[in-house]
């Protein structure tokens, strides 16, 4: 007997859902195998750079820590956030002993004395003193207070200048946290990996920066262009700029308006390394993905932040 269409209908209907059923049990069943391998896989490289640093060679213990950092960031996607928490805190903590071991392996330096300063002849008109330079900050990692606590080493970065041409190079960069704070018309450079970037308090600059192996904030910024490369990206008190940016989560803004994205468009001489060394997944880019936490509406679209049209994009930057 054929079964009243009604019928048919109300049948095929049950073996979609029955077949929606299966498919999330199947997705749940990979994502939690997928999550199983990751912290077996982490766990036993997190062991061998341990190891590594304790007695093994530092450039060995280096390149296995940025495949820690690579298997971390590839695996984003399908972790619970308390993993990718621990994730990074154990891999931060790993870079810093990385540092503090190459810190106490360098030489030390000689003891000089300090040329003493020359008294002005009398009757001599005294010389101008010379601008202060915003310098930044050498490396200075090793136990005792973190980056930019008190009594510890100072952070990487520039403060206080306006309208300078600021850079700095892989060297000065690699795996530091960076701030760039107080500026006014300037133009930044960092080529280089770092671990972090924070922009705070700048007006009308240009920051072109490399790829940062973790987060990246901008807060209380104007006018101003960055050009950044990140895991996570969050913007906060910020209005009348335009990013273009390489992200591999979403990005998030608050507080902020008049801000327009565009995908990272920077390139430089040994920025394939410096991508390398971050462990950032360059096929992957959210850059039109935005969270805006003051616009709950899931209907309309945030006034808050745009795209930047293609024919208005910058393509050379130097």
């Amino acid at each position: 007997a054929v079964l009243p269409e009604r019928l048919q209908r109300r049948e095929a209907e049950r073996q979609q859902g029955v077949e929606r059923q299966r498919q999330r049990k199947e997705a749940q069943v990979v994502k939690e195998e997928q999550s199983e391998f990751f912290v077996a896989a982490f766990a036993r490289e997190r062991e061998a750079v341990e190891a590594l640093l304790a007695a093994g060679p530092l450039e060995e213990a280096a390149a296995r820590l940025q495949g820690l950092q690579k298997l971390l960031t590839e695996s984003v996607r399908f972790l619970a956030p308390y993993e990718v928490r621990q994730g990074q805190e154990a891999v931060a903590r790993l870079q810093g002993d990385l540092a503090a071991r190459r810190q106490q392996l360098q030489p030390k330096k000689k003891f000089a004395f300090r040329a003493l300063k020359k008294e002005a002849a009398p009757g001599s008109e005294p010389r101008p003193a010379e601008p202060a330079q915003p310098v930044a900050a050498a490396p200075a990692h090793g136990p005792g207070p973190a980056e930019g606590e008190p009594g510890g080493p100072p952070l990487c970065g520039f403060s206080d200048a306006t309208d300078r041409e600021l850079e700095l190079g892989p060297a000065e960069l690699l795996q530091r946290d960076v701030v760039l704070s107080e500026l006014r018309g300037c133009r930044v450079r960092l080529r280089g990996n770092a671990n972090t970037l924070r922009v705070r308090d700048c007006r009308g600059c240009t920051v072109l920066c490399g790829p940062v192996s973790t987060s990246v904030l901008v807060d209380g910024c104007s006018d101003c262009l960055l050009v950044l490369a990140c895991q996570q990206l969050r913007t906060h008190r910020t209005r009348d700029s335009r990013f273009y940016v390489q992200v591999t989560s979403r990005a998030v803004i608050e507080d902020c308006t008049t801000v327009s994205f565009a995908p990272y468009a920077w390139s430089y001489p040994g920025i394939e390394r410096d991508f390398e060394s971050s462990g950032l997944d360059r096929s992957r880019n959210n850059w039109n993905l935005v969270d805006d936490f003051d616009w709950l509406a899931t209907d309309k679209p945030s006034p808050n932040w745009s795209v930047i049209p293609e024919q208005e994009r910058i393509s050379s930057w130097d």
